[in-house]
């Protein structure tokens, strides 16, 4: 779905949304999904996430890429399609960035995740993932992928500059410099837990 781009179109869309049964206006003009709307929802970022899957880890595309092309064909793919891409996939619980497929059961998680820009000075973390919110912002995905922070890469937290407004990471022989509002949009854990039962 296009995003509306002035405030009369938002104003039409959410009435359309509201119109459909696919969300409810509450107080202070709050909106809310409906269980019709959550359904939808559901099935609809459980496709974006099989598609950068397939997009990343078949078809070798970079990160923004794959979500630009997840966002194109997740309108156009029918269960039946989306049944044999996640069967072909190996039932992956997660998209490449590491969120969890609705509908796609994954093993418990025994890591307690934190934002890296909590993290400490000298410390090694390990990314658990990368979050929607920095999904949706391409210039910062597209500088993760370069500097390949990714679920499973270990950083070693080298400095904490508060006053500058940013945190500094090494792994792998790169060093990366990230704003804290971004680094607050991934999450990590002490390596010395289990990210997995098993």
């Amino acid at each position: 779905m296009a995003v509306p781009s002035s405030a009369p179109a938002v104003t039409e869309s959410i009435h359309r949304l509201t119109r459909g049964g696919y969300v409810k206006v509450g107080r202070g003009q709050a909106l809310t999904l409906t269980p019709r709307g959550r359904e939808i929802a559901e099935v609809m970022a459980r496709r974006h996430r099989l598609l950068e899957r397939w997009l990343t880890d078949t078809l070798g595309l970079n990160w923004p890429d794959a979500h630009e092309e997840a966002h194109r064909l997740e309108h156009a793919l029918s269960p039946r399609v989306e049944e044999r891409l996640a069967e072909m996939l190996g039932m992956p619980s997660t998209c490449p960035h590491g969120n969890p497929i609705p509908g796609m059961v994954g093993k418990p998680s025994r890591i307690t995740p934190f934002p890296l820009a909590q993290a400490k000075e000298g410390v090694t973390v390990v990314v658990e993932r990368i979050t929607e919110e920095a999904e949706a912002d391409k210039n910062l995905l597209e500088h993760l992928w370069r500097n390949d922070v990714r679920p499973g890469r270990r950083l070693r937290i080298t400095e904490v500059a508060p006053w500058a407004g940013t945190i500094t990471a090494s792994g792998d022989g790169k060093t990366i410099a990230l704003g804290l509002p971004a680094a607050a949009k991934i999450w990590v854990y002490e390596p010395t837990e289990s990210p997995r039962d098993g």
